[in-house]
């Protein structure tokens, strides 16, 4: 058991004017910041996923976002998913969206599903540089926790967080 004294030099403080502001970089202003991890939600056949595959189809061609006046390059976009085929839902979307198929990257799941702490994540935008990466459902890939839980959730979650800033990417993950 720790005595008080050791507990005290334990605790590290920092006050307010030890911390250095900066401003947030967007991949969409104010919808998506770059290095966060962000959540869309909505009831089932709401379109989330064509609304979000709509997004990653302008930004692989790096053309005007809604609300948007400036263009910016064409980005590379993870897309993880494991309520729509690939062959018949997913590409079709992104083409009908007018994407760049070479823009659209996945991780492969068919061994091993990915969870949100896996180190897949990273090492793939890492090699990809993709300033997106969209996971849906968060139900499929959250990992061995109870939703309903918390004090299990936000471990998940810090395992995304770190991969989105370290990375410089938004992560957007799709609830219902």
């Amino acid at each position: 058991m720790k005595t008080e004294k050791q507990e005290v030099q334990a605790t590290e403080l920092i006050t307010a004017s030890e911390v250095t502001p900066k401003d947030l970089k967007w991949l969409w202003y104010p919808y998506f910041p770059l290095g966060k991890v962000s959540i869309v939600q909505g009831d089932p056949g709401d379109g989330k996923s064509t609304f979000l595959l709509t997004i990653a189809a302008l930004l692989s061609k790096g053309d005007n976002l809604p609300f948007c006046e400036d263009g910016t390059l064409p980005v590379k976009v993870i897309y993880q998913t494991t309520e729509d085929d690939l062959e018949d839902t997913v590409v079709p979307r992104f083409i009908k969206a007018g994407g760049n198929l070479e823009n659209l990257v996945f991780i492969k799941e068919d061994v091993t599903p990915l969870t949100f702490a896996d180190e897949r994540i990273s090492v793939a935008l890492q090699r990809t540089g993709a300033k997106l990466l969209i996971l849906d459902p968060l139900s499929s890939y959250i990992g061995e926790c109870s939703l309903n839980s918390a004090n299990e959730v936000r471990p998940q979650f810090n395992h995304l967080i770190k991969a989105a800033k370290e990375n410089e990417c938004a992560i957007i993950v799709v609830d219902h």
